[in-house]
Protein backbone atom coordinates (compact mmCIF):
# COMPACT_ATOMS: atom_id res chain seq x y z
CA UNK A 1 0.00 0.00 0.00
CA UNK A 2 1.43 3.36 -1.01
CA UNK A 3 1.31 6.41 1.26
CA UNK A 4 0.22 8.47 -1.75
CA UNK A 5 -2.68 6.18 -2.67
CA UNK A 6 -6.45 6.36 -2.19
CA UNK A 7 -6.29 3.10 -0.23
CA UNK A 8 -4.02 4.67 2.39
CA UNK A 9 -6.28 7.73 2.64
CA UNK A 10 -9.02 5.32 3.75
CA UNK A 11 -6.77 2.96 5.74
CA UNK A 12 -5.12 5.57 8.01
CA UNK A 13 -8.27 7.24 9.45
CA UNK A 14 -9.92 3.86 10.04
CA UNK A 15 -6.93 2.52 11.97
CA UNK A 16 -6.53 5.82 13.82
CA UNK A 17 -10.17 5.80 15.01
CA UNK A 18 -10.06 2.14 16.02
CA UNK A 19 -6.76 2.68 17.82
CA UNK A 20 -7.83 5.63 19.98
CA UNK A 21 -11.60 5.10 20.34
CA UNK A 22 -12.06 1.32 20.33
CA UNK A 23 -8.81 -0.42 21.34
CA UNK A 24 -8.17 2.32 23.90
CA UNK A 25 -11.50 1.81 25.71
CA UNK A 26 -10.51 -0.74 28.30
CA UNK A 27 -8.86 -1.12 31.66
CA UNK A 28 -5.66 0.97 32.02
CA UNK A 29 -3.49 -2.14 31.90
CA UNK A 30 -5.35 -3.75 29.02
CA UNK A 31 -5.53 -1.07 26.36
CA UNK A 32 -1.80 -1.31 25.51
CA UNK A 33 -2.22 -4.95 24.48
CA UNK A 34 -5.34 -4.12 22.48
CA UNK A 35 -3.61 -1.25 20.71
CA UNK A 36 -0.55 -3.38 19.96
CA UNK A 37 -2.72 -6.17 18.59
CA UNK A 38 -4.59 -3.70 16.40
CA UNK A 39 -1.32 -2.24 15.12
CA UNK A 40 -0.03 -5.74 14.38
CA UNK A 41 -3.07 -6.69 12.31
CA UNK A 42 -3.10 -3.28 10.62
CA UNK A 43 0.59 -3.61 9.76
CA UNK A 44 0.12 -7.09 8.31
CA UNK A 45 -2.84 -5.83 6.29
CA UNK A 46 -0.80 -2.84 5.10
CA UNK A 47 2.08 -5.08 3.97
CA UNK A 48 -0.13 -7.88 2.67
CA UNK A 49 -2.00 -5.42 0.45
CA UNK A 50 1.08 -5.55 -1.80
CA UNK A 51 1.60 -9.34 -1.69
CA UNK A 52 0.21 -11.38 1.22
CA UNK A 53 2.53 -14.33 0.47
CA UNK A 54 5.57 -12.47 1.79
CA UNK A 55 3.93 -11.98 5.19
CA UNK A 56 5.32 -15.41 6.03
CA UNK A 57 8.86 -13.98 5.85
CA UNK A 58 8.07 -11.27 8.40
CA UNK A 59 6.32 -13.76 10.69
CA UNK A 60 9.21 -16.23 10.40
CA UNK A 61 11.86 -13.56 11.10
CA UNK A 62 9.79 -12.26 14.03
CA UNK A 63 9.46 -15.71 15.62
CA UNK A 64 13.14 -16.55 15.17
CA UNK A 65 14.43 -13.38 16.80
CA UNK A 66 11.80 -13.40 19.55
CA UNK A 67 12.67 -16.91 20.74
CA UNK A 68 16.41 -16.45 20.24
CA UNK A 69 16.16 -13.23 22.26
CA UNK A 70 14.54 -15.10 25.14
CA UNK A 71 17.32 -17.68 25.09
CA UNK A 72 20.00 -14.98 24.94
CA UNK A 73 18.48 -13.48 28.08
CA UNK A 74 18.50 -16.79 29.94
CA UNK A 75 21.97 -18.02 29.05
CA UNK A 76 25.14 -16.76 30.68
CA UNK A 77 27.74 -18.86 28.85
CA UNK A 78 29.41 -16.65 26.24
CA UNK A 79 29.98 -19.43 23.73
CA UNK A 80 26.32 -20.49 23.77
CA UNK A 81 25.13 -16.89 23.51
CA UNK A 82 27.47 -16.22 20.59
CA UNK A 83 26.13 -19.34 18.83
CA UNK A 84 22.56 -18.05 19.20
CA UNK A 85 23.57 -14.65 17.84
CA UNK A 86 25.14 -16.32 14.82
CA UNK A 87 21.91 -18.25 14.29
CA UNK A 88 20.01 -14.97 14.15
CA UNK A 89 22.56 -13.43 11.78
CA UNK A 90 22.61 -16.43 9.47
CA UNK A 91 18.83 -16.78 9.29
CA UNK A 92 18.11 -13.09 8.70
CA UNK A 93 21.00 -12.32 6.40
CA UNK A 94 20.49 -15.70 4.71
CA UNK A 95 16.90 -14.83 3.78
CA UNK A 96 18.03 -11.41 2.60
CA UNK A 97 20.81 -12.98 0.57
CA UNK A 98 18.57 -15.53 -1.10
CA UNK A 99 15.92 -13.06 -2.22
CA UNK A 100 18.14 -10.09 -2.95
CA UNK A 101 21.62 -11.31 -3.87
CA UNK A 102 21.44 -14.94 -5.06
CA UNK A 103 20.95 -14.12 -8.75
CA UNK A 104 23.63 -11.41 -8.59
CA UNK A 105 26.26 -13.85 -7.32
CA UNK A 106 25.08 -16.58 -9.69
CA UNK A 107 25.41 -14.31 -12.72
CA UNK A 108 28.84 -13.08 -11.65
CA UNK A 109 30.05 -16.63 -11.06
CA UNK A 110 28.95 -17.48 -14.60
CA UNK A 111 30.95 -14.56 -15.98
CA UNK A 112 33.99 -15.40 -13.86
CA UNK A 113 34.02 -19.05 -14.95
CA UNK A 114 33.50 -18.09 -18.59
CA UNK A 115 36.68 -15.99 -18.44
CA UNK A 116 38.48 -19.17 -17.34
CA UNK A 117 36.98 -21.10 -20.25
CA UNK A 118 34.67 -23.12 -18.00
CA UNK A 119 30.92 -23.42 -18.35
CA UNK A 120 29.01 -22.89 -15.12
CA UNK A 121 25.25 -22.54 -15.20
CA UNK A 122 23.64 -22.43 -11.75
CA UNK A 123 19.88 -22.26 -11.40
CA UNK A 124 18.31 -18.80 -11.17
CA UNK A 125 15.56 -17.86 -8.74
CA UNK A 126 12.47 -16.51 -10.49
CA UNK A 127 11.18 -14.54 -7.51
CA UNK A 128 10.45 -10.89 -6.92
CA UNK A 129 12.18 -9.01 -4.13
CA UNK A 130 9.92 -8.67 -1.06
CA UNK A 131 9.30 -5.00 -0.35
CA UNK A 132 11.12 -3.68 2.70
CA UNK A 133 13.09 -6.87 3.44
CA UNK A 134 16.35 -4.93 3.90
CA UNK A 135 14.68 -2.59 6.39
CA UNK A 136 12.86 -5.00 8.69
CA UNK A 137 15.79 -7.45 8.57
CA UNK A 138 18.15 -4.81 9.97
CA UNK A 139 15.53 -3.81 12.53
CA UNK A 140 15.21 -7.33 13.92
CA UNK A 141 19.00 -7.77 13.84
CA UNK A 142 19.39 -4.67 16.02
CA UNK A 143 17.23 -6.41 18.63
CA UNK A 144 19.26 -9.63 18.64
CA UNK A 145 22.59 -7.81 18.73
CA UNK A 146 21.55 -5.42 21.51
CA UNK A 147 20.17 -8.31 23.61
CA UNK A 148 23.43 -10.19 23.04
CA UNK A 149 25.41 -7.11 24.12
CA UNK A 150 23.11 -6.81 27.17
CA UNK A 151 22.07 -3.32 26.16
CA UNK A 152 18.45 -4.47 26.12
CA UNK A 153 16.42 -6.94 28.14
CA UNK A 154 14.61 -9.47 25.91
CA UNK A 155 10.87 -8.89 25.81
CA UNK A 156 8.43 -11.62 26.82
CA UNK A 157 5.54 -9.84 25.10
CA UNK A 158 5.31 -11.48 21.67
CA UNK A 159 2.56 -9.15 20.41
CA UNK A 160 4.59 -6.05 21.31
CA UNK A 161 7.68 -7.50 19.64
CA UNK A 162 5.77 -8.51 16.49
CA UNK A 163 4.22 -5.05 16.30
CA UNK A 164 7.69 -3.51 16.67
CA UNK A 165 9.04 -5.56 13.75
CA UNK A 166 6.08 -4.87 11.46
CA UNK A 167 5.06 -1.33 12.53
CA UNK A 168 3.40 -0.16 9.32
CA UNK A 169 4.53 3.50 9.11
CA UNK A 170 8.20 2.54 8.74
CA UNK A 171 7.92 -1.11 7.74
CA UNK A 172 8.90 -0.96 4.08
CA UNK A 173 11.32 1.97 3.83
CA UNK A 174 12.39 3.00 7.30
CA UNK A 175 13.59 4.73 9.33
CA UNK A 176 15.40 1.60 10.52
CA UNK A 177 14.55 1.83 14.20
CA UNK A 178 16.68 0.45 17.00
CA UNK A 179 14.98 -1.91 19.38
CA UNK A 180 16.36 0.15 22.27
CA UNK A 181 14.33 3.17 21.06
CA UNK A 182 11.13 1.80 19.54
CA UNK A 183 10.40 -1.48 21.34
CA UNK A 184 9.94 0.09 24.82
CA UNK A 185 7.35 2.43 23.31
CA UNK A 186 5.14 -0.60 22.62
CA UNK A 187 5.14 -1.54 26.29
CA UNK A 188 4.40 1.94 27.61
CA UNK A 189 0.96 3.50 27.84
CA UNK A 190 0.24 5.89 24.97
CA UNK A 191 -1.88 8.98 25.57
CA UNK A 192 -3.37 11.00 22.73
CA UNK A 193 -1.80 14.44 22.55
CA UNK A 194 -3.51 16.93 20.26
CA UNK A 195 -0.42 19.08 19.65
CA UNK A 196 1.65 16.00 18.86
CA UNK A 197 -0.98 14.77 16.40
CA UNK A 198 -1.17 18.15 14.67
CA UNK A 199 2.61 18.18 14.38
CA UNK A 200 2.43 14.69 12.86
CA UNK A 201 -0.14 15.84 10.30
CA UNK A 202 2.07 18.79 9.43
CA UNK A 203 5.04 16.49 8.81
CA UNK A 204 2.87 14.14 6.73
CA UNK A 205 1.82 17.10 4.59
CA UNK A 206 5.43 18.11 3.99
CA UNK A 207 6.36 14.52 3.18
CA UNK A 208 3.53 14.32 0.63
CA UNK A 209 4.70 17.60 -0.92
CA UNK A 210 8.21 16.19 -1.27
CA UNK A 211 6.97 12.95 -2.81
CA UNK A 212 4.05 14.03 -5.00
CA UNK A 213 5.14 17.49 -6.09
CA UNK A 214 8.95 17.31 -6.15
CA UNK A 215 9.97 13.65 -6.53
CA UNK A 216 7.27 12.42 -8.91
CA UNK A 217 7.61 15.41 -11.24
CA UNK A 218 11.40 15.20 -11.23
CA UNK A 219 11.03 11.47 -11.97
CA UNK A 220 9.21 12.19 -15.21
CA UNK A 221 12.21 13.97 -16.76
CA UNK A 222 14.93 12.05 -14.90
CA UNK A 223 13.53 8.79 -16.28
CA UNK A 224 13.15 10.23 -19.78
CA UNK A 225 16.74 11.49 -19.85
CA UNK A 226 18.40 8.46 -18.20
CA UNK A 227 16.43 5.96 -20.30
CA UNK A 228 17.40 7.76 -23.51
CA UNK A 229 20.76 9.19 -22.48
CA UNK A 230 22.47 8.33 -25.78
CA UNK A 231 20.19 10.81 -27.55
CA UNK A 232 21.13 13.86 -25.47
CA UNK A 233 24.13 16.11 -24.97
CA UNK A 234 26.00 16.88 -21.77
CA UNK A 235 23.85 19.84 -20.69
CA UNK A 236 20.68 17.74 -20.89
CA UNK A 237 22.36 14.87 -19.04
CA UNK A 238 23.39 17.30 -16.30
CA UNK A 239 19.77 18.41 -16.06
CA UNK A 240 18.69 14.77 -15.79
CA UNK A 241 21.23 14.08 -13.02
CA UNK A 242 20.05 17.13 -11.06
CA UNK A 243 16.41 16.08 -11.48
CA UNK A 244 17.27 12.60 -10.17
CA UNK A 245 19.17 14.16 -7.26
CA UNK A 246 16.00 15.96 -6.15
CA UNK A 247 13.82 12.98 -7.05
CA UNK A 248 15.60 10.56 -4.73
CA UNK A 249 15.77 13.08 -1.90
CA UNK A 250 12.11 14.09 -2.23
CA UNK A 251 11.07 10.47 -2.60
CA UNK A 252 13.03 8.96 0.29
CA UNK A 253 12.97 11.81 2.78
CA UNK A 254 9.30 12.32 1.88
CA UNK A 255 8.59 8.71 2.84
CA UNK A 256 10.47 9.20 6.12
CA UNK A 257 8.49 12.36 6.91
CA UNK A 258 5.18 10.58 6.27
CA UNK A 259 6.33 7.59 8.35
CA UNK A 260 7.47 9.74 11.28
CA UNK A 261 4.35 11.90 11.14
CA UNK A 262 2.06 8.86 10.94
CA UNK A 263 3.80 7.22 13.90
CA UNK A 264 3.31 10.42 15.87
CA UNK A 265 -0.46 10.14 15.32
CA UNK A 266 -0.34 6.87 17.25
CA UNK A 267 1.86 8.19 20.06
CA UNK A 268 5.22 6.91 18.80
CA UNK A 269 8.46 8.81 18.24
CA UNK A 270 10.67 7.65 15.37
CA UNK A 271 14.19 8.90 14.78
CA UNK A 272 14.94 11.66 12.29
CA UNK A 273 16.17 10.07 9.07
CA UNK A 274 17.18 13.13 7.02
CA UNK A 275 18.62 16.43 8.25
CA UNK A 276 18.77 18.61 5.09
CA UNK A 277 21.72 16.73 3.54
CA UNK A 278 22.00 18.91 0.43
CA UNK A 279 23.12 21.81 2.60
CA UNK A 280 26.17 19.82 3.73
CA UNK A 281 29.61 21.44 3.50
CA UNK A 282 31.52 18.19 2.99
CA UNK A 283 30.79 14.52 2.30
CA UNK A 284 31.25 13.51 5.94
CA UNK A 285 28.52 15.96 6.93
CA UNK A 286 26.36 14.68 4.08
CA UNK A 287 26.53 11.16 5.45
CA UNK A 288 25.64 12.37 8.94
CA UNK A 289 22.51 13.90 7.44
CA UNK A 290 21.50 11.37 4.75
CA UNK A 291 19.60 8.18 5.68
CA UNK A 292 20.70 8.65 9.29
CA UNK A 293 19.12 5.41 10.52
CA UNK A 294 21.16 3.30 8.07
CA UNK A 295 24.40 5.27 8.48
CA UNK A 296 24.28 4.98 12.27
CA UNK A 297 23.29 1.29 12.02
CA UNK A 298 26.42 0.52 10.00
CA UNK A 299 28.50 2.69 12.31
CA UNK A 300 27.37 0.92 15.49
CA UNK A 301 27.05 -2.65 14.24
CA UNK A 302 29.83 -2.85 11.65
CA UNK A 303 32.26 0.08 11.65
CA UNK A 304 32.94 0.22 15.40
CA UNK A 305 33.20 -3.60 15.81
CA UNK A 306 35.76 -3.56 12.98
CA UNK A 307 37.83 -1.11 15.02
CA UNK A 308 36.37 2.15 13.78
CA UNK A 309 38.91 4.96 13.86
CA UNK A 310 40.88 3.54 16.77
CA UNK A 311 43.62 1.82 14.78
CA UNK A 312 46.31 3.06 12.45
CA UNK A 313 45.83 4.80 9.13
CA UNK A 314 45.54 1.59 7.11
CA UNK A 315 42.86 0.14 9.38
CA UNK A 316 40.89 3.42 9.23
CA UNK A 317 41.05 3.40 5.45
CA UNK A 318 40.08 -0.29 5.32
CA UNK A 319 37.11 0.19 7.65
CA UNK A 320 35.94 3.25 5.72
CA UNK A 321 35.95 1.40 2.41
CA UNK A 322 34.22 -1.62 3.96
CA UNK A 323 31.43 0.49 5.40
CA UNK A 324 30.76 2.39 2.17
CA UNK A 325 30.97 -0.65 -0.09
CA UNK A 326 28.62 -2.63 2.18
CA UNK A 327 26.28 0.36 2.25
CA UNK A 328 26.27 0.41 -1.54
CA UNK A 329 25.65 -3.33 -1.71
CA UNK A 330 22.80 -3.00 0.80
CA UNK A 331 21.00 -0.78 -1.71
CA UNK A 332 20.92 -3.37 -4.45
CA UNK A 333 22.48 -6.33 -6.21
CA UNK A 334 24.19 -4.36 -8.95
CA UNK A 335 27.75 -3.21 -9.51
CA UNK A 336 26.45 0.34 -9.92
CA UNK A 337 25.55 0.47 -6.22
CA UNK A 338 28.93 -0.93 -5.20
CA UNK A 339 30.74 1.69 -7.32
CA UNK A 340 28.44 4.37 -5.86
CA UNK A 341 29.53 3.31 -2.37
CA UNK A 342 33.18 3.09 -3.45
CA UNK A 343 33.05 6.60 -4.94
CA UNK A 344 31.65 8.00 -1.70
CA UNK A 345 34.49 6.28 0.18
CA UNK A 346 36.96 8.05 -2.13
CA UNK A 347 35.20 11.36 -1.43
CA UNK A 348 35.38 10.69 2.32
CA UNK A 349 39.01 9.57 2.42
CA UNK A 350 40.76 13.01 2.29
CA UNK A 351 38.63 14.20 5.20
CA UNK A 352 39.51 11.10 7.20
CA UNK A 353 43.25 11.32 6.50
CA UNK A 354 43.36 15.00 7.47
CA UNK A 355 41.15 14.49 10.56
CA UNK A 356 38.53 16.87 9.13
CA UNK A 357 35.68 14.35 8.94
CA UNK A 358 34.00 15.85 12.02
CA UNK A 359 34.60 19.48 11.18
CA UNK A 360 31.04 20.54 10.30
CA UNK A 361 28.81 19.32 13.11
CA UNK A 362 26.56 22.35 13.51
CA UNK A 363 23.80 23.68 11.28
CA UNK A 364 25.17 25.67 8.36
CA UNK A 365 24.82 29.46 8.78
CA UNK A 366 22.98 28.95 12.06
CA UNK A 367 21.03 32.06 13.01
CA UNK A 368 21.82 33.72 9.68
CA UNK A 369 19.84 34.22 6.51
CA UNK A 370 22.70 33.37 4.17
CA UNK A 371 25.85 31.24 4.35
CA UNK A 372 29.29 32.80 4.09
CA UNK A 373 31.01 32.76 0.70
CA UNK A 374 33.21 29.87 1.84
CA UNK A 375 30.22 27.90 3.11
CA UNK A 376 28.33 28.55 -0.12
CA UNK A 377 31.21 27.25 -2.23
CA UNK A 378 31.56 24.20 0.04
CA UNK A 379 27.83 23.43 -0.26
CA UNK A 380 27.90 23.71 -4.06
CA UNK A 381 31.05 21.58 -4.33
CA UNK A 382 29.61 18.86 -2.07
CA UNK A 383 26.33 18.97 -3.96
CA UNK A 384 28.22 18.55 -7.24
CA UNK A 385 30.07 15.49 -5.94
CA UNK A 386 26.76 14.05 -4.79
CA UNK A 387 25.10 14.62 -8.16
CA UNK A 388 27.99 12.81 -9.88
CA UNK A 389 27.71 9.84 -7.50
CA UNK A 390 23.94 9.60 -8.01
CA UNK A 391 24.55 8.90 -11.71
CA UNK A 392 25.99 5.50 -10.77
CA UNK A 393 23.07 4.92 -8.41
CA UNK A 394 20.52 5.61 -11.16
CA UNK A 395 22.29 4.02 -14.15
CA UNK A 396 21.18 0.61 -15.40
CA UNK A 397 24.73 -0.75 -15.37
CA UNK A 398 28.35 0.39 -15.33
CA UNK A 399 28.66 0.88 -19.13
CA UNK A 400 25.55 3.05 -19.00
CA UNK A 401 27.04 5.13 -16.17
CA UNK A 402 30.36 5.41 -17.99
CA UNK A 403 28.74 6.57 -21.23
CA UNK A 404 26.53 9.01 -19.33
CA UNK A 405 29.47 10.62 -17.50
CA UNK A 406 31.65 10.64 -20.61
CA UNK A 407 29.04 12.63 -22.55
CA UNK A 408 28.34 14.80 -19.51
CA UNK A 409 31.94 16.07 -19.53
CA UNK A 410 32.10 16.56 -23.30
CA UNK A 411 31.80 19.83 -25.20
CA UNK A 412 28.05 19.30 -25.41
CA UNK A 413 27.89 20.35 -21.76
CA UNK A 414 28.02 23.94 -23.01
CA UNK A 415 25.09 23.62 -25.42
CA UNK A 416 21.50 24.60 -24.51
CA UNK A 417 19.75 21.66 -22.81
CA UNK A 418 16.60 20.07 -24.18
CA UNK A 419 13.29 20.54 -22.31
CA UNK A 420 14.42 23.66 -20.44
CA UNK A 421 12.18 25.92 -22.50
CA UNK A 422 9.07 23.82 -21.92
CA UNK A 423 6.49 25.44 -19.61
CA UNK A 424 6.20 22.26 -17.52
CA UNK A 425 9.98 22.13 -16.97
CA UNK A 426 10.09 25.83 -16.07
CA UNK A 427 7.29 25.17 -13.60
CA UNK A 428 9.25 22.26 -12.12
CA UNK A 429 12.42 24.34 -11.78
CA UNK A 430 10.44 27.05 -9.97
CA UNK A 431 8.93 24.43 -7.66
CA UNK A 432 12.41 23.09 -6.86
CA UNK A 433 13.68 26.61 -6.11
CA UNK A 434 10.72 27.25 -3.80
CA UNK A 435 11.24 23.87 -2.15
CA UNK A 436 14.95 24.58 -1.52
CA UNK A 437 14.10 28.00 -0.03
CA UNK A 438 11.59 26.48 2.41
CA UNK A 439 14.07 23.76 3.35
CA UNK A 440 16.74 26.41 3.93
CA UNK A 441 14.45 28.45 6.18
CA UNK A 442 13.59 25.38 8.26
CA UNK A 443 17.02 23.73 8.22
CA UNK A 444 17.44 23.98 12.02
CA UNK A 445 14.27 21.99 12.69
CA UNK A 446 13.45 18.29 12.43
CA UNK A 447 11.57 18.97 9.18
CA UNK A 448 11.29 22.12 7.10
CA UNK A 449 7.80 23.39 8.02
CA UNK A 450 7.98 22.29 11.66
CA UNK A 451 7.80 25.87 12.93
CA UNK A 452 7.13 27.87 9.76
CA UNK A 453 3.96 29.88 10.23
CA UNK A 454 3.42 29.07 13.91
CA UNK A 455 3.85 32.74 14.83
CA UNK A 456 1.89 34.03 11.86
CA UNK A 457 -1.61 35.36 11.89
CA UNK A 458 -4.04 32.43 11.88
CA UNK A 459 -5.38 33.38 8.44
CA UNK A 460 -1.91 33.40 6.85
CA UNK A 461 -0.82 30.24 8.68
CA UNK A 462 -3.84 28.24 7.54
CA UNK A 463 -3.55 29.76 4.09
CA UNK A 464 0.01 28.42 3.83
CA UNK A 465 -1.06 24.89 4.81
CA UNK A 466 -4.10 24.91 2.52
CA UNK A 467 -1.92 26.11 -0.33
CA UNK A 468 0.40 23.13 0.20
CA UNK A 469 -2.60 20.79 0.29
CA UNK A 470 -3.99 22.23 -2.95
CA UNK A 471 -0.58 21.93 -4.65
CA UNK A 472 -0.33 18.28 -3.55
CA UNK A 473 -3.82 17.54 -4.88
CA UNK A 474 -3.07 19.40 -8.12
CA UNK A 475 0.02 17.28 -8.79
CA UNK A 476 -1.38 13.98 -7.48
CA UNK A 477 -2.66 11.16 -9.67
CA UNK A 478 0.59 9.51 -10.84
CA UNK A 479 0.82 7.30 -7.75
CA UNK A 480 4.43 6.27 -8.38
CA UNK A 481 6.02 3.73 -6.04
CA UNK A 482 8.71 4.95 -3.69
CA UNK A 483 12.25 4.34 -4.99
CA UNK A 484 13.41 2.63 -1.81
CA UNK A 485 10.68 -0.02 -2.03
CA UNK A 486 13.10 -1.94 -4.27
CA UNK A 487 15.74 -2.05 -1.53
Amino acid sequence: MLFNSVEFVVFLPVVFLLYWFVANRNLPNGNINNQNLLLLFASYFFYGWWDWRFLSLIVFSTCIDYFLGLQLGRLSHNRQRKLLLWCSLLVNIGLLGIFKYYNFFAENFVEAFSLLGTTFDPARLEVILPIGISFYTFQTLSYSIDVYRRKLEPTKDFIAFAAFVSFFPQLVAGPIERATNLLPQFTNKRIFEYDKAVDGMRQILWGLFKKVVIADNCAEYANLIFNNSSEYGGSTLLLGAIFFTFQIYGDFSGYSDIAIGTARLFGFNLMQNFAFPYFSRDIAEFWRRWHISLSTWFRDYLYIPLGGSRGGTLSKVRNTFIIFIVSGFWHGANWTFIVWGLLNAVYFLPLLLTNNNRRNLDVVAKGKWLPSFKEGISILFTFGLTVLAWIFFRAENLPHAGAYISELFSRSLFTPPHFLGRPKVIQLVLLIIGFVLIEWIGRSEEYAISTIGLQWNRLFRHGFYYALILIVFFFSGKEQAFIYFQF
